[in-house]
């Protein structure tokens, strides 16, 4: 029997309610069925033509006034439109970046740098600051964001250049708390980093609260400014973002979780005017210098195509997903009934309408032996960049309040655009036969 680590799920062609073709196949079982969305995405047709188009026509250098490098700049150009608009902010307010990784690093060190920088001029008496403000900036972060929020804060604060408070969730609600955030606050906090939606458990955390709360602090007294920065990788494409709406200062993009390529984009709102934004890398002037290199066209040019996709189409994308997977949670209780336990249900919260994180109880069902052991069903355990850490139960979850013995049993099954609910019904049963045939063996 292949295992999950064998099947690299090729995602291409399954039929779309919405008219567009698409087939999910692997390798070595056409029969598979791919519930693993927030893990990734496959490109959309209309995303796969434009980054085709952009290959074959528009390979000039987009600093050159040739006619290839004319055309680069326009669909760069046309492409940043897209992506503003997708977020609610305008074009001038998008730097693309390698991915979500580079562009939440981007953010922690601006903020870094920027206290550093504000801190030494009222050291020289060319601020007006509050004479208490630490010597070090001070960053807060939540205890489920990812990795690339997480590690970065922890470096920071490993090698002396920032103090760093992690907020835990809520082990009745999981989210963060808007007062337990508040309280965190210090005189030199530069930084409040908190996710929009969480890949395991799809809660959506209270951003526009957190900001409104924030802003009414920076108003008060002579302090320096606290940035506040969501990184909305799993929310786009799923719900409605708007970053102004919400207020943040920054708000990551990651292409391949909206059926893009593996490239993203930074939202600042302003940057370098009304936001401040200090590059890590320095070179040919690129992104107007806070991202140098040499524009990546064709994937620019699919990233652009997918989020106008997104704006166009997320209300019949939402209520789809939606839909999907609450047929999914019924099919799992009518087939499960007392022994399922759902880790993405939590009273008062606002969840992804994609996500389904849960667990079938009882011994020798741990999630990746349930998962290696599935005839059809390519999902995961939880977040693609904990696979790394073996078959213990995951920390999001446990942080959110979930007993070990029932983390040690999940599964995050996140529908997609093109899930049918014959996927759910196949999938399902695939679940109820491994189920069996594992309890027999047990």
């Amino acid at each position: 029997m292949a295992k999950q680590s064998d099947v690299i799920p090729l995602v291409m062609g399954h039929t779309f309610t919405d008219h567009h073709t698409f087939h999910h196949y692997s390798e070595m079982n056409q029969d598979r069925i791919y519930m693993d969305y927030n893990a990734t995405t496959p490109l959309e047709p209309e995303v796969i033509q434009a980054i085709t188009e952009a290959l074959q026509d528009a390979w000039g250098n987009p600093s050159s006034n040739y006619i290839a490098g004319a055309k680069a700049k326009a669909i760069i150009n046309q492409s940043r439109e897209s992506v503003g608009s997708m977020v609610g902010g305008r074009a001038e307010d998008v730097i693309f970046t390698s991915g979500g990784t580079e562009a939440n690093n981007l953010v922690l060190n601006t903020a870094v740098e920027h206290f550093r920088r504000n801190y030494r001029a009222a050291e020289q008496g060319e601020g007006h600051h509050n004479g208490s403000i630490a010597c070090l900036p001070h960053i807060i972060i939540s205890n489920v964001e990812h990795d690339s929020v997480k590690l970065v804060a922890e470096h920071l604060l490993k090698n002396g250049k920032a103090d760093v408070t992690t907020v835990p969730v809520s082990r009745v609600t999981a989210r963060v708390e808007v007062e337990d955030i508040i309280a965190a606050v210090r005189p030199n906090t530069c930084l409040i980093s908190v996710m929009l939606a969480n890949n395991e458990t799809g809660v959506i955390m209270p951003l526009q609260e957190i900001c409104q709360r924030v802003k009414s602090l920076n108003t008060q007294g002579e302090r320096l400014r606290i940035l506040l920065h969501t990184d909305a990788a799993q929310a786009l494409g799923k719900i409605r973002v708007d970053a102004c709406e919400l207020g943040v200062d920054y708000l990551t993009i990651v292409g391949h979780k909206f059926y893009a390529p593996r490239i993203g984009a930074l939202y600042v709102n302003g940057p370098g005017t009304k936001t401040p934004l200090y590059p890590m890398l320095f070179g040919g002037g690129q992104e107007r210098n806070f991202r140098p290199g040499t524009e990546n066209t064709p994937m620019i040019a699919g990233l652009g195509k997918a989020a106008e996709l997104v704006t166009s189409n997320l209300s019949d994308y939402e209520s789809h997903m939606r839909s999907t997977k609450l047929y999914l949670e019924e099919r799992l209780e009518a087939v499960f009934k007392d022994k399922i336990r759902f880790n993405s249900h939590y009273p008062g919260c606002d969840i992804l309408p994609n996500t389904c994180n849960l667990s079938i109880l009882g011994p020798g069902l741990q999630g990746w032996r349930v998962l290696s052991n599935c005839e059809k069903l390519l999902a995961s355990v939880g977040a693609a960049c904990h696979s790394v850490n073996g078959h213990r139960p995951s920390h999001i979850l446990l942080s959110c309040g979930v007993p070990t013995e029932v983390a040690a049993n999940a599964l995050r099954l996140s529908v997609g655009r093109g899930t049918t609910k014959a996927d759910v019904d196949a999938v399902v049963e695939d679940l109820r036969e491994t189920v069996q045939l594992l309890e027999e063996a047990h």
